[in-house]
């Protein structure tokens, strides 16, 4: 393998994260949102493949959101 320079952002994606001041807080106001548009979805639409890529990627963008907030 050859030889890797320091890369800041790789540094920075691959480390855990402890969470500081108001970010918990953070995490459940955002997890909170999705939640709630999760029951919407699960309301309106019928089971499908479609409504099971909605719930999908609805985790996605939570779990990306969070990753914003913990990462910068």
């Amino acid at each position: 393998m050859p030889k890797q320079n320091f890369n800041q952002q790789i540094e920075n994606n691959f480390k855990s994260h402890a969470p500081k001041e108001a970010q918990p807080e953070m995490y459940e106001a955002i997890r909170e949102k999705a939640k709630e548009l999760a029951y919407l979805i699960d309301y309106l639409s019928p089971n499908s493949r479609e409504k099971s890529v909605a719930m999908t990627n609805l985790e996605t963008a939570v779990f990306w959101a969070n990753a914003s907030i913990a990462r910068n």
